[in-house]
């Protein structure tokens, strides 16, 4: 089948939902395309991070890579988190003739007006929903949620597009009255074969890094902006760190944005006491490796798609308290620290290095196991393309 999937912001070199669903979909057999917007009007705070100096390159290379076509359309501007399009967006996809068109992020401008259009773009919708209340800031953000009530969900109800959410809290029933029992629950994940231990690349590795055996591994990959925690972090490791009979090594991965608290965040970091490692953004491909030297994995802020790796990696993890970390640390998989308190989030770190192996290799156990059962992506990816091949069925059928 063609699937046709729309999304406000792709990058070729993320780990992103996208680019893991898209993959797996192709290596289901499908033929599958990516329509996304230009980089060129996509704010600093989103591109910095990954780059978008010859994009035209990097999407031929993910295409190469994985099979998945990306076509970009221009933009107006990119606002509040939303990409404004230029017109000719449903002309362009509807002569790429999808079977079914999955339409990332239901309350988006362009989920708006496609959802608007739905009679008139003569195809099968599939929506996804990723808000959780804490991403939710804007101080319009009521204004909006009835705007959305009063216009949009009766459009998905009386059609009955299916909407999946892939995080399991009540967001669409609470703020867009969208009923849970009207959707699907499919979590985020990753591919657990890709992102798994390796003690023979840890080895390697750590001996290129120049790290021993027997040091402990603490790692952050990700965004160092003020959303993920960029000072934060930095500020929580200037002071040194010390284990009771181990060295404790920091390997930071990721860009820093090209600002004043950019540049606030390298000076902190440089003057750090501890012995850190940093290495530039790197692709989802190119990840792996780096986790499968670390011993566990911290978060001073949000975090997403990263969480699954790392675990797949049998990372115990440090995750900052809110309504989504306190479960995926329960059950000795993880630790918690409150909200800014920089006391807490080293005093995890030094928990974990200084806990016996007896009791760390529960939480090893425990990371990867709690993927592998119930976060794999290559089930759920399938269980994706179920519903979209449901809905292409049900659509024709009443036609």
């Amino acid at each position: 089948m063609r699937f046709v999937h729309v999304e406000d912001f792709v990058h070729p070199n993320a780990g992103y939902q996208i680019n893991l669903l898209t993959r797996l979909q192709a290596l289901q057999g499908h033929e599958v395309i990516i329509v996304a917007g230009e980089l060129d009007k996509i704010p600093t705070f989103l591109t910095s991070f990954f780059g978008k100096d010859n994009i035209i390159e990097k999407d031929k290379r993910f295409e190469e890579a994985t099979g998945v076509k990306i076509i970009r359309h221009p933009l107006y501007a990119y606002y509040s988190g939303r990409a404004i399009f230029k017109p000719g967006l449903h002309k362009l996809i509807k002569s790429l003739n999808p079977d079914v068109l999955f339409i990332h992020n239901e309350d988006t401008v362009t989920g708006i007006k496609l959802l608007w259009d739905y009679k008139k773009m003569n195809v099968p919708y599939v929506l996804d929903c990723h808000m959780l209340e804490m991403a939710s800031e804007n101080k319009f953000r009521e204004y909006f949620r009835s705007f959305y009530r009063k216009f949009v969900t009766p459009v998905i109800l009386k059609n009955n597009i299916p909407l999946i959410r892939v995080v399991d809290t009540d967001f669409v029933e609470k703020h867009y009255h969208i009923p849970l029992s009207k959707t699907e629950l499919l979590s985020f994940g990753t591919d657990t074969e890709f992102y798994k231990p390796d003690p023979v690349a840890k080895k390697q590795f750590r001996k290129e890094l120049g790290i021993d055996d027997t040091d402990f591994v603490v790692i952050y990959a990700g965004k160092m902006d003020p959303a993920k925690g960029g000072k934060f972090l930095a500020e929580s490791l200037r002071k040194k760190i010390k284990l009771q009979n181990k060295n404790i090594r920091f390997i930071i991965v990721g860009n820093t944005p090209k600002d004043e608290y950019g540049e606030e965040v390298n000076q902190i970091f440089s003057q750090s006491e501890n012995n850190i490692i940093r290495y530039p953004t790197q692709t989802y491909f190119d990840l792996a490796k780096f986790y499968q030297t670390a011993d566990v994995a911290i978060f001073p802020r949000q975090c997403s798609m990263s969480y699954y790796e790392v675990q797949a990696c049998e990372l115990p993890v440090v995750l900052e308290e809110n309504e989504i970390n306190v479960s995926r640390a329960e059950n000795k998989k993880g630790l918690i620290f409150s909200e800014n308190s920089v006391e807490e989030f080293r005093g995890a770190i030094e928990k974990f290095g200084n806990m016996p192996s007896e009791e760390f290799d529960v939480y090893k156990r425990n990371a990867r196991k709690n993927i592998v059962d119930h976060y794999n992506f290559v089930p759920i990816a399938q269980q994706f393309t179920e519903v979209m091949i449901k809905e292409y069925k049900r659509y024709n059928l009443k036609k």
